[in-house]
């Protein structure tokens, strides 16, 4: 009896003993682990540009602490509500939501609700990261514990909504109801409140800017919850659930010409040294990027002009690129004309490329595969592959024409001729290694006419390669990273690949050249040497009608590409001009931001690549008989000069009725033929003759010497 009588006391007694030692275990290592100057939300990290001027602060001027005296009650219930229903009555872990969890967890073979109280997500989104381990949660929970202990519950309940992250780069109540409805915390009502309730779950999901819809889904729920805890009435229920989101978004960027490049380091951030945007703010780090405010700023001036975009209306949208030749980091980048923070980025969208592509997919490794060289005949006829039977856009042909004037005049069927003829295998693996991984296995690829498309990022990068030698290195946004003691976290490495040789990478940069001076990309002016390529895609929809318009190109300073077009080209949206707009562009961004007119310089053990000839037509000729002191008969030939002095003239003698080539010229428009026979029936006929192409022009008919000169 006495047995059964103290064995319950015994256990009772171990587990008061065993709890008191737990918490008394969890006070102390509460105070271990808790450092309460990160509940001073302040920590802001700023980006320097390359001359190591600071150029932004990221969201410091989205966070602007507030009393929670300065939230209204009913936006208060909205965040317990949906958060935490018994925040005033458990001591930071509420066991009853913890087992229900856990319950429906079980019921459901997985994880289907949090467990989570206030005080646990503000202990996890302050102090911990964002792991799954057991450790991690046994910390949260004892921090919680404690900060229970330390801080009221208004106090806990104030640090929450100070720093809660709402998307579109704001943190805080106060800066998200600055943010969607253009007023402070303290004038929000019922409605609004619970709209900013609902995003903290999944910002970009319940963004009523991104998704209205789910957003108003969401919102409604929130309300019915309050509803459920009491917090408001039927009626406060059914009126606010009736009405609009309520947006008044005011954007307070104090530099929106860099908010796209911003968004792209931040990406960056996270893809590459997996910091997330939420660290970068907390953390106050010293973020270094390659960029050039100078370019940056002329492309979001410029951008805004409609001059430059020849769309249906004012709604064409553009995006623009470039990068640094030497350390291949990206030094602007736009998004598009009037970009918002956190929004679409058109400098990373893919888009069709157009004939851009013809130097990265064809000519380039045709070339570098010895199979072609730069004055190569190439078929320029309407021919079909299995079906597929591409156009010159001018409908024009000429039978067979240079590599040089085939890219210069942005041929088609030349293009898809050499893809076939070096082989759609042979050629991919150079476009993957200049980092554009495509699906398509066409000749369509020629053209650029792909399934997926490229960004004007990837193009940019890719077109670098021929002003870096051949070698291709993945463009980057982050030079450095260092923490608030300047100890350096992150550093990009270079690792370049070799793509192409030298010799190729020169051949390309010369022939691009010559699409600048003379071909489809002469639009526009600037002073300095430019290589470049247009491009566009056809819009069927409508007679004339352009969807994509490109250039690509580089100085012998930067790389760059400009893109325009409609997010969603149909028959009420389209370009109605083409790849002549990009390139003005592109050039007068050059020539705002004042880049230096530089010359291209040629690399060490290259060759060079003249500029080519082109022939004209030589339709007449004179010959005539003459006699010399010493009785000889000569004959004299005469014609017209070609303006180049670098083509060569062809003379043929037709005797007996065989004719015989007698004679090459360079540079000069007569020849001398001694001791001819003045009773013989010869004939004479003249030929331009191009050396690169080593193909001859139209030339004279056969004509007989006259005895007597004209004019005698």
């Amino acid at each position: 009896m006495r047995k059964r009588f103290f064995i319950p006391i015994i256990i009772t007694a171990a587990i008061f003993l065993l709890s008191l030692i737990g918490y008394i275990t969890i006070l102390f290592l509460g105070d271990y682990v808790i450092d309460e100057k990160k509940l001073i939300f302040h920590a802001s990290s700023k980006i320097v540009d390359q001359n190591g001027e600071e150029v932004a602060s990221l969201y410091t001027e989205n966070r602007s602490p507030v009393s929670i005296g300065e939230v209204p009650d009913e936006v208060k219930h909205a965040f317990i509500a949906v958060e935490d229903k018994r925040f005033y009555e458990h001591h930071g872990i509420d066991f009853k939501s913890v087992s229900r969890a856990i319950y429906k967890d079980i019921l459901a073979g997985g994880k289907v609700e949090g467990g989570s109280t206030i005080t646990q997500q503000l202990a996890k989104n302050t102090f911990l990261t964002n792991d799954k381990t057991f450790l991690r949660k046994t910390k949260e929970v004892i921090i919680a514990i404690n900060l229970e202990r330390d801080y009221s519950k208004d106090k806990l309940l104030e640090m929450y909504l100070n720093q809660l992250y709402f998307g579109h780069g704001v943190y805080g109540i106060q800066a998200a109801a600055n943010y969607y409805f253009n007023k402070d915390a303290k004038d929000l009502n019922v409605s609004e409140g619970a709209v900013l309730a609902s995003i903290p779950k999944a910002p970009s999901t319940y963004s009523p800017i991104l998704n209205p819809e789910k957003s108003r889904e969401r919102r409604n729920v929130v309300l019915s919850m309050m509803n459920e805890q009491g917090y408001i009435s039927s009626r406060e229920t059914v009126r606010a659930q009736g009405s609009t989101l309520g947006l008044h978004v005011k954007e307070k960027s104090k530099n929106p010409w860099i908010d796209s490049y911003i968004d792209l380091v931040i990406k960056e951030a996270e893809d590459r040294y997996s910091i997330s945007s939420e660290q970068l703010l907390q953390g106050g780090y010293t973020i270094s990027v390659p960029l050039d405010v100078s370019i940056q700023k002329a492309a979001y001036t410029l951008m805004k002009e409609d001059a430059y975009f020849p769309g249906t209306d004012q709604k064409a949208e553009g995006s623009a690129v470039f990068i640094d030749n030497k350390t291949g980091g990206v030094v602007a980048a736009l998004g598009g004309r009037d970009y918002l923070p956190k929004s679409y980025n058109r400098a990373t969208a893919a888009r069709q490329p157009g004939s851009t592509f013809k130097p990265l997919a064809v000519y380039g490794p045709a070339l570098e595969e010895k199979l072609f060289k730069p004055y190569s005949l190439l078929e320029d006829k309407q021919l079909s592959y299995g079906g597929y039977a591409p156009k010159n856009y001018d409908g024009q042909y000429e039978g067979k024409v240079s590599m040089v004037d085939a890219l210069t005049d942005s041929k088609n069927a030349p293009a898809v001729w050499t893809l076939n003829e070096i082989g759609i295998e042979t050629a991919k693996p150079y476009v993957s290694r200049l980092g554009m991984n495509i699906p398509d296995e066409g000749l369509a690829l020629a053209l650029g006419g792909l399934e997926e498309g490229v960004s004007p990022l990837q193009l940019a990068g890719a077109y670098r390669t021929f002003a870096n030698s051949g070698k291709y290195d993945k463009p980057y946004f982050i030079r450095k990273i260092t923490d608030e003691s300047g100890n350096v976290l992150y550093r990009h490495e270079d690792k370049p690949e070799k793509v192409f040789s030298k010799q190729t990478a020169w051949n390309m940069t010369r022939m691009l050249q010559e699409v600048v001076k003379s071909g489809t990309g002469k639009a526009g002016e600037f002073s300095g040497e430019i290589a470049g390529k247009t491009g566009s895609t056809t819009f069927t929809g409508k007679e004339g009608g352009t969807k994509d318009a490109w250039f690509a190109g580089y100085t012998p300073g930067v790389t760059g590409a400009v893109w325009m077009g409609y997010d969603k080209t149909d028959e009420a949206h389209y370009l109605k001009g083409g790849s002549s707009y990009p390139t003005r562009l592109f050039k007068d961004i050059l020539k705002r931001s004042k880049q230096k007119t530089d010359t291209f310089k040629k690399p060490e053990g290259v060759k060079d690549l003249d500029r080519p000839i082109h022939l004209e037509d030589l339709e007449s000729a004179e010959a005539d008989y003459s006699f010399t002191p010493m009785g000889l008969i000569t004959v004299s030939l005469k014609w017209h000069e070609q303006e180049d002095k670098r083509a060569e003239y062809r003379i043929y003698e037709k005797k007996n009725g065989k004719e015989a080539l007698i004679k090459t010229v360079t540079g000069k428009g007569s020849y001398e033929i001694p001791y001819a026979n003045i009773f013989s029936d010869v004939s004479y006929r003249i030929v331009p003759y191009n050396p690169q192409t080593k193909t001859e022009g139209k030339g004279t008919d056969f004509i007989k010497p006259k005895i007597f000169p004209s004019g005698h």
